[in-house]
């Protein structure tokens, strides 16, 4: 498996939130509205984090060969899409996508193909991983999860992750590590993010107060979050 990188192993097309977000000059919280006119797509973080895993670790790519017929290449689509993305293909267990670079250029051409296969808005909300929101988060678990990440993404794994704020919900999010480093009494993640696909968006974890922080960005105003890896292993 080669190494998951950006913007080639992700998808070119944005994940919508369905609210528009700022900060309250009064209060200093979030604040929110709803977006006119509504979304076309929109709540699929974890619909996306789980395709672009399918893809990474059950695909390949063949820009060698002519794109085949749009039934044929939906079947293809459909093959990765049913693979487990907790899992890896062996290198001659890949279904072969012909016509293509990478996933990126894939999304640009045929993302109409990919939104209507991919899976609808609930399935981010049944998402396995999600039950471990009901355990505590200590700052010690926090930074075995922050090493245990870093380990994983220096590795070219991308890892996903959940990114939350529970039981508020000023954000609960999912994003993708592309790389990791260490320096300064800080972990720096840089993420593949399904709502900012253009560019890689920074978590950090603070070694000396063992929490992470994400910066503001269009759909949250940036403060210490939660985090833990999701697709990943029977019960994530």
């Amino acid at each position: 498996m080669h190494r998951f990188r950006h913007p080639e192993d992700t998808l070119a097309f944005r994940n919508e939130t369905e609210w528009v977000y700022w900060r309250d000059p009064v209060t200093g919280g979030q604040a929110h509205r709803r977006r006119d006119p509504p979304p076309a797509y929109a709540l699929r973080c974890f619909v996306m984090a789980r395709v672009v895993r399918q893809f990474h670790r059950h695909a390949v790519f063949d820009p060698s060969d002519v794109p085949p017929s749009p039934n044929a290449l939906r079947r293809l689509v459909r093959r990765v899409l049913a693979t487990n993305p907790r899992a890896e293909a062996t290198p001659g267990g890949r279904v072969r996508i012909p016509g293509w670079s990478n996933l990126r250029d894939f999304s640009v051409a045929e993302e109409g193909l990919l939104k209507e296969e991919a899976g609808g808005a609930w399935q981010s909300y049944v998402q396995r991983g999600h039950w471990w929101l009901l355990f505590p988060f200590s700052r010690a678990s926090q930074e075995r999860e922050a090493r245990r990440v870093a380990a994983e993404a220096s590795r070219g794994r991308g890892p996903a992750l959940h990114v939350f704020t529970f039981p508020a919900l000023t954000i609960n999010h999912a994003i993708m590590v592309v790389d990791a480093s260490e320096g300064d009494g800080r972990i720096r993640f840089d993420c593949y993010d399904p709502n900012e696909p253009g560019a890689l968006v920074p978590l950090e974890f603070d070694l000396l107060q063992r929490c992470f922080h994400m910066p503001a960005t269009p759909y949250f105003i940036g403060g210490p979050v939660r985090a833990y890896e999701v697709l990943r292993g029977f019960w994530r």
